[in-house]
């Protein structure tokens, strides 16, 4: 490859056609090239050395000619740099083992000589080398092989720094060990090159004159802009894990607000030798990092008791938050994970990966609409099932009030059905996955979502009298979830990639936010704690303004608010609300174990009273009658208001009071 580029180079510079070499276009030295050059440079350190020698004795071993003696010099470290494979490194990428690898080769190279010496002296009472000429020898030629390997390398970095296709930030590393001298090293040849690393930034105090890698050391108070700037850096690389949520925060607001990317890069020591390159895993900052909340530590136990050994039955498998429970629920080796779905394509995307992250798991993938009661009751008669995590529905608010019959189909009578069929199958834990919507609805889909709430409740109420071993009901209510199907953060995302404009749909509107993870950890933890009846509301943190979110996004991916990616305010969209909430007006909460956990006291109506209204609800949801069915969902749930939406009119009491 070299040579055939040499040769097009010449050939080209011979004909006139071309006075100038690429260098920064060789891709690397073949190996009998880098063989023969360090040959070359153990021939030319012998003659140094011989020169040397002679200038400073008058009487010299005269057993072996000069050329006696380099040859029998060359032979040997020919030998050893084969034993070393000394020139099997690509000389660009040369690190501390490649040094190594020479010291030991010309070492060995002088040992050896030595041991000859000293045995054609005992046999023949005459020696070779003059010892003090090897040292000599050992000396120029590992240097002339290091600083062949130090040009090498420091060449290519000129090339790469004035290459005109490159655009390389300036960028400093957030940490001082062993992991950030590691990043720092993998960033300096990475391919193409995205950073040159000026700095290490460290909160302890040092001498100023400290230096990692060549690079200042720098100490930074709580403004860290201030030592990113002092170096000219535009960017800053992450490499610590040791901050709590508030304080990485506070300084990634503070690189943004001052046009400083910011970057986040891995703990090296967690991975795997299968990992790609360090370098490949420095990317910009997620919004997800910077959800200021603390990690959960949740006690494993509760968990492996009830489903370790288990047949655990997952509605909804294939979306955001039932995949991750599956995942979650995989870890703890139930005796049969059955998923359920209606999604066909998503399902089997998620039982390729399932079957491959857990080969010895006995998985059931079913396609089915939780609105089948036929179907689902063919599946529990065939199924023993122990614990039901229902997170099948529809999501979305303008799709189901342009749709409402499908949120009474899937949302309210899908949870009926289930809810019926794990009484009657004695199902020891039906897990409902809710919404914050469903408080104070506005919505036909948090108003679907309220109704099933209901009906769950209210069906545990009426039969625990009955039978204290009863189908144990269970509701976990939460927000947002970052990076869901569907959700605010991914659609950002796709807007920005595509140069915007970030849609909002109006300037004050807030949500609660937490990671999948977060969600589905404690949607597992409620399911150990109840004792039936429950809605378990999750801490969300504090609430986060949309536009504060479209403008950090904007900001971590590079560019400017309003100047590179516009935001456009596009209005609320059909049962829309500028805030959501997770307890109404007249529920209160109990504590639990787990402090983000807690349970909301709601009034439980009765049974009777709320499967008969849902009844009606679902007969007018088959005719296809929207008014007729939202009409009589608003009689269930008397605090469902419409918003900006067709069915605002059915909110005077004239119209419900007549039905």
């Amino acid at each position: 490859m070299i040579g055939d580029k040499l040769n097009s180079a010449l050939k080209s510079i011979l004909s006139g056609k071309d006075t100038s070499l690429d260098l920064k276009n060789i891709k690397y030295l073949p190996r009998w090239v880098v063989y023969l050059i360090d040959i070359s440079l153990v021939a030319v350190s012998t003659l140094l050395t011989i020169l040397i020698v002679i200038d400073l004795t008058p009487s010299y071993y005269t057993l072996l000619s000069f050329y006696d003696k380099t040859f029998l010099i060359l032979a040997v470290h020919i030998f050893y740099f084969y034993i070393f494979k000394t020139y099997a490194g690509i000389i660009r990428y040369s690190s501390n083992i490649d040094a190594l690898k020479l010291q030991l080769a010309t070492f060995s190279s002088f040992l050896t000589l030595t041991i000859i010496n000293y045995i054609v002296y005992f046999v023949i009472d005459e020696k070779i080398f003059l010892i003090g000429g090897l040292f000599i020898n050992l000396c120029i030629s590992f240097s002339l092989l290091f600083l062949f390997r130090l040009g090498v390398k420091q060449i290519y970095e000129y090339f790469k720094l004035v290459s005109r296709e490159e655009k390389v930030l300036r960028a400093v590393i957030l940490g001082a060990d062993e992991n950030a001298i590691s990043i720092a090293g993998a960033l300096d040849i990475e391919i193409p090159r995205r950073f040159k690393i000026v700095g290490f930034l460290t909160n302890e105090k040092h001498n100023k004159s400290i230096r990692l890698l060549d690079k200042p050391v720098i100490n930074y108070s709580s403004e860290i802009h201030k030592a990113v700037k002092s170096v000219d850096a535009d960017a800053i690389v992450l490499s610590e894990n040791n901050f709590t949520a508030g304080e990485k925060f506070n300084f990634v607001e503070d690189c943004l607000e001052n046009n400083i990317q910011v970057f986040n890069a891995p703990i090296v020591s967690t991975w795997g030798e299968d990992q790609q390159p360090i370098a490949n895993k420095v990317k910009s900052l997620q919004i997800e990092d910077l959800l200021e909340r603390e990690p959960i530590r949740l006690n494993p136990e509760n968990k492996e008791k009830q489903l370790t050994g288990k047949t655990i039955l997952v509605t909804g498998g294939a979306g955001s938050i039932g995949s991750e429970i599956v995942r979650q629920v995989a870890k703890y080796k139930p005796k049969k994970l059955i998923i359920l779905d209606q999604a066909e394509t998503p399902l089997h995307s998620l039982s390729l990966e399932i079957n491959a992250k857990f080969p010895n798991l006995n998985c059931k993938f079913i396609i089915c609409d939780v609105g089948n009661h036929r179907r689902l009751e063919l599946m529990f008669q065939n199924q023993d099932i122990n614990v039901i995590y229902h997170a099948a529905a529809y999501k979305h608010v303008p799709l189901m009030e342009e749709n409402p019959h499908e949120a009474a189909f899937v949302n309210i009578m899908g949870t009926k059905n289930l809810a019926d069929l794990a009484l009657k199958y004695q199902v020891s834990r039906f897990v409902m996955v809710s919404t914050d919507k469903a408080v104070n609805p506005t919505n036909v889909m948090g108003a679907s979502k309220r109704a099933a709430e209901m009906y769950v409740q209210s069906l545990y109420h009426s039969k625990v009298q009955e039978d204290t071993n009863t189908t144990k009901f269970i509701t976990t209510r939460f927000g947002n979830v970052l990076g869901s199907n569907g959700s605010v953060v991914p659609l950002f995302k796709k807007q920005i990639e595509r140069g915007g404009p970030v849609t909002i749909t109006h300037p004050d509107i807030i949500r609660y936010f937490m990671t999948i993870p977060e969600a589905c950890q404690l949607v597992l933890e409620a399911g150990t704690m109840g004792n039936g009846g429950e809605i378990y509301i999750f801490d969300m943190g504090e609430p986060v303004k949309i536009m504060d979110l479209a403008i950090k996004m904007i900001k971590l991916a590079g560019y400017e608010p309003n100047k590179n990616i516009k935001i456009k305010i596009t209005g609320l969209r059909p049962g829309e609300k500028l805030y959501e909430e997770l307890l109404n007006e007249e529920s209160r909460t109990l504590p639990t174990h787990h402090k983000k956990i807690m349970i909301g006291q709601e009034v439980v109506k009765d049974h009777e009273f709320v499967s008969e209204r849902i009844e009606k609800i679902i007969k007018s949801a088959n005719s296809l009658n929207a008014d007729k069915m939202v009409r009589k969902l608003k009689i269930l749930i008397p605090e469902f208001k419409s918003n900006n939406s067709s069915f605002e009119s059915l909110d005077k009491k004239e119209k419900i009071a007549s039905e």
